[in-house]
């Protein structure tokens, strides 16, 4: 089969086409002939740093995670799935699981889901590791029907996500972006925009909350903006973070009685650690997103499996608005 290596890490580490011998199945495992994939924050983390993550595959490597296909072979103790099955999923990319930018990858059915029939390939390729992330960190927040919800980073890969999911569990969502396009975005997606460039954190609480703050704070920017989200929150009010490595004064924290949820998505994969929940939250988004719930965000760009290498240098750049897809 055909795949994009990497042969060595760092920033300007090349992906080279090379053919490779097609994975043969494992117990649990489906072979997917992969139609899209899409690029995400922690695929480019690997690329560049390599060996400084403790989960980056060793070299060569095929990286990415995402993928939405078509099963063509089932192997033993397989009985969600059939051949001919269009599935999506996120399911390697690190450590010792082959990444999806080829041309098929042997996954851990536990790993995926029916892919949603309103979909296209390139669409459904682009959800799984945001849509798991959203998804998780909500729920782990406790969100319920009626509360105010601020989502960070409104039109990010898993921002946009959040959002929509937010909105569909029946929370009233705020969302901040900068700049016109990102701020109507947002509000096309049915949330009040927050320009962070020209707002500050105490005048949108005081106007959205009357003071009293945000139930739930989703913070997909992390870093310095999670003091932005302690200052955000209520009073024992629920912060769930996907960026949270870094060194921060959790004094807010404390005097507010927040809890932090910190969502490391990966974990299922790397340490074979409760893989069905991924497929259960593939399956409950795949059942949203077809009662008209989600819609994934596409930067309009467009790029080939064997463009590969520019697909990571438009998520670099900051650029790109929602998701950055590769198509085989």
């Amino acid at each position: 089969m055909k795949a994009m290596i990497i042969n060595e890490y760092g920033a300007n580490a090349v992906f080279r086409p090379e053919e490779v011998e097609t994975p043969t199945l494992e117990s649990g495992q489906v072979l997917v002939k992969i139609s899209a994939s899409s690029i995400n924050t922690v695929d480019t983390m690997i690329r560049n740093m390599g060996k400084d993550l403790p989960f980056s595959p060793a070299n060569p490597a095929i990286l990415g995670m995402d993928l939405a296909g078509t099963i063509e072979e089932v192997g033993e103790n397989v009985t969600d799935f059939s051949i001919g099955d269009e599935v999506y999923g996120c399911v390697g990319g690190l450590a010792d699981l082959q990444g999806t930018l080829a041309e098929y990858v042997a996954a851990d059915s536990r790993l995926m889901a029916h892919k949603p029939k309103n979909l296209t390939m390139r669409e459904a390729a682009a959800l799984p590791l945001v849509g798991i992330t959203a998804y998780e960190g909500l729920k782990r927040a406790g969100i319920k029907n009626g509360q105010k919800v601020l989502v960070h980073g409104g039109t990010g890969g898993v921002g946009h996500v959040a959002l929509q999911l937010a909105k569909h569990f029946g929370a009233e969502v705020y969302s901040t972006g900068g700049g016109e396009e990102q701020l109507s975005i947002i509000e096309s997606l049915g949330a009040t925009a927050i320009n962070y460039k020209t707002e500050q954190v105490e005048d949108y609480v005081n106007r959205y909350t009357d003071g009293v703050g945000f139930d739930i704070v989703f913070d997909s920017v992390g870093g310095e903006n999670m003091l932005k989200s302690f200052e955000a929150a209520a009073l024992n009010g629920q912060i769930a973070s996907t960026v949270s490595l870094c060194e921060l004064d959790l004094s807010t924290v404390h005097f507010k009685g927040l809890s932090l949820h910190v969502v490391f998505m990966l974990i299922p994969m790397l340490h074979d650690f409760q893989r069905e929940e991924h497929g259960k939250i593939l399956k409950d988004i795949a059942r949203i997103t077809e009662a008209g719930g989600l819609n994934p965000l596409l930067d309009e760009e467009r790029f080939s499996l064997e463009n590969v290498g520019a697909a990571y240098a438009k998520l670099e750049s900051k650029k790109a608005i929602g998701k950055v897809v590769v198509e085989h």
